[in-house]
């Protein structure tokens, strides 16, 4: 009637590490409704945002009608997840004028104007994964993970009489505290999982090592006693996760390190391949949530003006230059491709969250992330009709497989404090915010 049951913040322990486990059925006690437990859906909101750069190409992007029954082709890799996805179009960014990839990047999250200077008194907003982390992320051991794809950041000016903290920091902290994100996979794998420390003292420790989970091997197998067949196997899924992104890691290190011509812009164990670098980016987003590391994440896929190419994909040509299309067919056909290819990467993981069971359904019942960008029209630096995805939160009420198109220009803080609203974050307004979407979740009723 009453089985005994785990605490939620469980840690496998070793020398030098702990280790979070995902939800298990015995962390909810028998004949106790869910409501009250580590299952009910209020209590494992998270929030993640995925900002990509420099706009999109509308009629590769735009659904036809309400639903989303026939995506664009930009959009087609999400089709296994189309149910739990919503394309909102018709928002802007007012506060990101006059127009500047700056703008576009510190306007995103925040929904503030950015004080234009080239020196150390920038100024912005505080973006609303800091607002949630406030709020659902302090019981966890990161109230915050800032993640993105480039290694370095860029210093002094970077666009048009804007400092480059702008377009190198995602999230800030308050007005005047921009956050570093990190895209070593390497370094945010040890922050979820093992010790700090120097760079060489990490590596020291990774010398020593075998594998991460070697440490608590003993731990692990008294905790697989105490609990059901359902449970041993969610443990082992977990950990086998676990010691593949450290294999993927490995392997990326002894690449680099066996390179005869390396990337010296590349730290040793960052993937070659970009969405190999990616993948693994996403994945240790996906253990962090699923060991309740951390309930909010941000992600810069790429950084404003990029001049990234992408030949694996057919497009040898800078992104940045090509964004500047002039409306010219071969160049909007290849910002498709590229807008296809983030979003692939995107719903890759978004089906990664979907086959994770977590307490009565996934991972992405239980997550909302917003996919967008801070420009529409590249070629015009437009900060109106802002290509904005919002995906995952069934656990929540969210309405799938639509396209809501507003009729009238609608600012993206409306969206942003709706989001914030349904992870729990009582805010009545945020930044330009004139109300909330009524419309993109349905009402859920708690048994």
């Amino acid at each position: 009637m009453r089985r005994m049951s785990l605490s939620r913040r469980t840690l496998l322990r070793g020398t030098g590490t702990a280790i979070a486990l995902p939800l298990l059925d015995a962390m909810i006690p028998a004949m106790t409704a869910s409501a009250a437990t580590a299952a009910a859906p209020e209590k494992l909101k998270r929030l993640g945002y995925i900002y990509v750069p420099m706009g999109y190409s509308p009629q590769q992007w735009t659904p036809q009608g309400d639903t989303l029954d026939q995506l664009p082709s930009s959009l087609q890799p999400l089709e296994a997840v189309k149910d739990q996805l919503t394309v909102i179009t018709n928002t802007d960014l007012k506060n990101a004028y006059p127009g500047s990839h700056a703008t576009s990047n510190s306007t995103f999250l925040s929904a503030a104007r950015a004080k234009r200077t080239e020196s150390s008194d920038y100024r912005s907003g505080t973006t609303v994964d800091q607002i949630a982390a406030r709020h659902i992320g302090q019981n966890s051991q990161l109230p915050s993970l800032e993640l993105s794809m480039d290694l370095l950041s860029t210093v002094g000016q970077c666009d048009n009489g804007y400092a480059c903290v702008y377009q190198n920091s995602l999230s800030w902290a308050s007005p005047t505290q921009p956050l570093p994100s990190e895209a070593h996979p390497r370094l945010v794998f040890e922050s979820l999982f093992g010790e700090g420390g120097t760079p060489e003292q990490m590596a020291q420790a990774r010398r020593k090592r075998s594998s991460l989970l070697d440490l608590v091997t003993q731990e692990i197998q008294r905790i697989k006693k105490r609990v059901g067949a359902s449970d041993r196997n969610k443990i082992d899924g977990y950990l086998d996760s676990i010691r593949e992104v450290e294999r993927r890691i490995q392997l990326a290190e002894s690449n680099a390190s066996d390179n005869p011509l390396p990337d010296l812009d590349r730290p040793v164990g960052v993937p070659a391949s970009y969405a190999e670098h990616a993948k693994l980016m996403f994945d240790l987003q996906r253990l962090a949530f699923q060991g309740d590391i951390t309930r909010v994440v941000s992600f810069q896929l790429a950084r404003e003006a990029s001049t990234r190419t992408y030949p694996e994909i057919g497009v040898p040509d800078p992104h940045h230059p090509i964004s500047h299309h002039g409306h010219d067919p071969k160049k909007l056909e290849k910002l498709a491709k590229i807008n296809q290819y983030h979003v692939s990467l995107f719903a890759d993981f978004l089906k990664s969250l979907a086959d994770t069971p977590e307490g009565n359904g996934t991972l992405l019942d239980h997550t909302l992330y917003m996919y967008g960008s801070g420009m529409g029209d590249s070629d015009a630096h437009d900060h109106t009709d802002l290509p904005i995805l919002v995906a995952g939160g069934a656990a929540g009420g969210m309405k799938g497989g639509r396209h809501l198109a507003f009729n009238e220009t609608t600012p993206l803080s409306n969206v942003h404090l709706t989001l914030l609203n349904q992870v729990g974050v009582p805010l009545e307004t945020f930044a330009d915010s004139t109300g909330t979407i009524d419309n993109l979740f349905d009402p859920v009723t708690l048994n």
